[in-house]
């Protein structure tokens, strides 16, 4: 339970960073507490995206690993961005990533922060 609260955390964690940098990826509510909720439920979203699509696509698209030395991996995280931007307007969460290329910036973002916070962060094996 608790890695599954600190996978949660870092993922809005670097959802928020990409939200703060980018301009197309978007997070609306009516105060700081409803967005902060709303960030959190599309982490989670995020997190199950991640856990449930992403084996899937990976496994699909192996042949493209190879032939790309794992650069399809950035293409794959964008689309699993515009995936979570797209359950949560359909779950009427004001989360919206506009665009392939900010969905591709912002997956990339949100790699990196999201690794560096797992660092940071305590997990299960400690």
């Amino acid at each position: 339970m608790k890695n599954l609260l600190v996978k949660t955390l870092a993922n809005a964690g670097a959802l928020g960073v990409a939200i703060w940098l980018l301009k197309d990826i978007t997070l609306t509510g009516e105060n700081t507490g409803r967005q902060t909720i709303t960030l959190i439920l599309v982490a989670l979203l995020f997190g199950v995206v991640n856990v449930v699509v992403k084996p899937i696509v990976k496994l699909l698209a192996f042949p493209l690993f190879i032939l790309t030395l794992g650069l399809i991996t950035l293409v794959i995280n964008a689309l699993m961005l515009l995936l979570t931007s797209w359950l949560a307007g359909q779950l009427d969460l004001s989360f919206h990533v506009d665009g392939f290329g900010a969905a591709f910036l912002g997956g990339l973002i949100v790699s990196i922060v999201a690794w560096a916070l797992h660092v940071v962060l305590p997990d299960d094996k400690d």
